[in-house]
C-alpha cells in the first residue's frame, strides 16, 4: 500500500486525487512541511512525499508521473507524440500556473513579513491571466488533449481551484468548465470526503 505524507490543503491533494482515479489503496499521513516524519524521508522537509515499499519519491509532479506510468493510466505511453504533448502541457502548467500561484501565496503570508513584497501580487496576477489565455487556446476538449484525461488535467483543475482561493481570475470559459467537470468526478469527490474526515 502506498503512503502519502502531506496536507490536503497542499500539492498532496493532487497525488491523492490521482490515487483515487487509479483506484489504488493508500494511507494518508496528515502532516505539514518539516514535520519529523517528513524530514526523515525528504531532507528538504517539503511535502508531499510518496512511499512505495522501499522507494521514497518527493515532488507532486514527479509522484504523479511515476504513478501514472506505473499503472498505465492518466497518461500517454512514453516515447509517443501524445506523451510529448502531455509533457508540454504538464510542464507549462508547472511553470506558468503553479509557480505563479506559489509565489503569490508565499508573499501573501508564508514568507517572514519583512521579506514579503505585496506589490508583486498584481504583477503575478497579470502574468497568470496571460498564461490562462494561452492555455485556453491549446484546450481541445472535453479534456486538455481531447477525449482522454491525463495528469495534466488534474494539475490544471487543482491550479484553477488554488487560483480562485487567492482571487486570481480564470477568464476562460472552457477552462472554468473543465475545472468544474474535473471536480465533479467521483475520484475528486472521494478526495473531498477525505478532507472532511481529517
Amino acid at each position: 500500500m502506498y503512503k502519502v505524507f502531506g496536507r490536503l490543503q497542499s500539492r498532496a491533494s493532487r497525488v491523492l486525487w490521482l490515487l483515487e482515479e487509479l483506484e489504488q489503496e493508500y494511507e494518508f499521513i496528515d502532516v505539514g512541511p518539516h514535520d519529523p516524519q517528513v524530514t526523515k524521508l525528504n531532507g528538504t522537509g517539503k511535502i508531499p512525499v510518496l512511499v512505495d515499499g522501499d522507494h521514497v519519491i518527493s515532488d507532486s509532479s514527479a509522484i504523479m508521473t511515476y504513478l501514472a506510468d506505473k499503472h498505465g493510466a492518466f497518461t500517454y505511453p512514453a516515447g509517443t507524440p501524445e506523451r510529448a504533448q502531455q509533457d508540454s502541457l504538464f510542464h507549462a502548467l508547472v511553470d506558468e500556473f503553479d509557480a505563479l500561484l506559489w509565489t503569490a501565496t508565499r508573499h501573501m503570508g508564508i514568507l517572514p513579513e519583512d521579506k514579503r513584497v505585496p506589490a508583486i501580487y498584481e504583477s503575478l496576477k497579470w502574468e497568470f491571466e496571460n498564461s490562462v489565455s494561452r492555455l485556453s487556446k491549446r484546450f481541445e476538449g472535453p479534456f486538455l488533449q481531447g477525449d482522454k484525461p491525463t495528469i495534466a488535467d488534474i494539475l490544471c483543475a487543482h491550479c484553477m481551484t488554488w487560483a480562485r482561493g487567492i482571487e486570481f481570475p480564470v477568464n476562460a470559459d472552457n477552462l472554468r468548465a473543465h475545472g468544474k467537470e474535473m471536480r465533479s468526478r467521483p475520484a475528486a469527490q472521494r478526495m473531498g470526503a477525505l478532507a472532511k474526515r481529517t
